[in-house]
């Protein structure tokens, strides 16, 4: 059996005249966590699409557990099974859940559309306690939940499906610090308990060091930089990566010096 959980080779993707993604590949071991870094513009989450299935690579391809993902799968039997193995969870779950539709039934109707005939309602009671939701969070509608805990909600819809791999984009960005932690310790704790692995689409160094223990560096649409995240947070080798890790307000920080270095890749 195959190590990883994915793999990306050679994945390219051009609009018009724009290479949005030129020529990416990495490796997502089974139960691992990497992280994809760079800017707006970089390609990153145009790479996430593609390894999702939103979007379709030009040139290149995807592989889940060894097995080459097509672009498209014709039936509805094999389009669940498709969309079963990689699930991704967005910046901004308010967009992604019903406001008139309660926990109790977006869950419900992921589980019926792919678990037909299994008991739903224990599995409903299952992922709001992996996600750290209680019962009574079930007959709650998305207005009526925090960022935070709408976040665990559209967290435990992506688990319900039981992927292989669990594409976050930007998954933290919108909620506040501390409530970032909170998400993020969530995430270490379901990775611990299954043989999940993680696809971190980020801008933010600090979730990177946190939650990844691979990283890829992005600028438009190449890799510049990979390798462990120790070592690439460590002693980056690219300039680029230098620039995004300078860019990161602290004591003594240098706006104008940043600024004439990005003018000068």
């Amino acid at each position: 059996m195959p190590d990883h959980a994915l793999q990306a080779v050679g994945l390219t993707r051009s609009f018009g005249a724009v290479r949005a993604v030129d020529g990416v590949s990495f490796t997502l071991p089974k139960g691992g966590s990497l992280g994809i870094v760079g800017e707006s513009g970089s390609g990153k989450t145009t790479t996430a699409r593609i390894v999702v299935g939103l979007e379709q690579a030009d040139t290149g391809e995807v592989l889940v557990g060894g097995t080459r993902r097509p672009a498209a799968v014709r039936g509805r039997a094999r389009r669940l099974a498709r969309a079963r193995e990689v699930q991704m969870v967005f910046q901004d779950p308010y967009l992604s859940l019903d406001p008139r539709t309660s926990v109790d039934a977006v869950l419900r109707e992921t589980l019926r559309l792919h678990f037909p005939g299994r008991d739903h309602t224990s599995r409903v009671r299952e992922l709001l306690d992996q996600v750290g939701l209680g019962a009574r969070a079930a007959d709650a509608r998305p207005g009526q939940l925090s960022g935070g805990q709408r976040q665990r909600v559209a967290i435990a819809r992506a688990l319900a499906v039981e992927p292989a791999v669990l594409v976050l984009d930007e998954a933290v960005a919108a909620l506040d610090v501390s409530v970032q932690a909170q998400i993020l310790n969530l995430l270490a704790d379901i990775r611990e308990q299954t043989a999940i692995g993680y696809l971190f689409i980020t801008h933010d160094l600090g979730v990177v060091r946190c939650v990844t223990d691979d990283v890829i560096v992005m600028r438009h649409g190449r890799v510049v930089e990979a390798g462990t995240t120790a070592d690439v947070l460590g002693g980056p080798q690219h300039p680029y990566t230098r620039l995004l890790m300078n860019s990161v307000p602290r004591p003594g920080w240098d706006p104008e010096g940043i600024a004439a270095a990005r003018r000068a890749l």
